[in-house]
């Protein structure tokens, strides 16, 4: 599995950006897709995941970004993209998309975004 992340950049506190990650196989044989990011100095974290099976479009955020951060998948593209709003100076990191398919953890190149105060 291939993953493709997309879309990062530098945005002024309270503005919003979209990532993209281009999955290399059809992502509902993948079962759960997953955005994570680092911040320097502290571990991976979960930022958001999406159910990619059936039309359930179940969805999982962490309290740090419930309500600001919104995934969404597009099984037809093989595409999971992760919209940010109301971006911190907290939120930047490098993000990465995920996938855990056959007892293996797929990772993305990462994908710079910094948020200025």
């Amino acid at each position: 599995v291939q993953l493709q992340a997309s879309g990062g950049g530098a945005v002024p506190a309270g503005g919003s950006l979209g990532l993209s990650c281009k999955v290399s196989r059809d992502i509902t044989s993948i079962g759960v897709m997953r955005w994570y990011r680092q911040a320097p100095g502290k571990q991976r974290e979960l930022v958001a995941l999406i159910s990619t099976v059936g039309l359930t479009n179940y969805k999982q955020y962490p309290d740090s970004v419930r309500g600001r951060f919104t995934i969404s998948r597009d099984s037809v593209l093989n595409t999971v993209d992760l919209h940010m709003s109301s971006l911190k100076a907290e939120d930047t990191a490098v993000y990465y998309c995920n996938a855990y398919f056959q007892d293996q953890n797929y990772w993305g190149q990462g994908t710079q975004v910094t948020v200025s105060s």
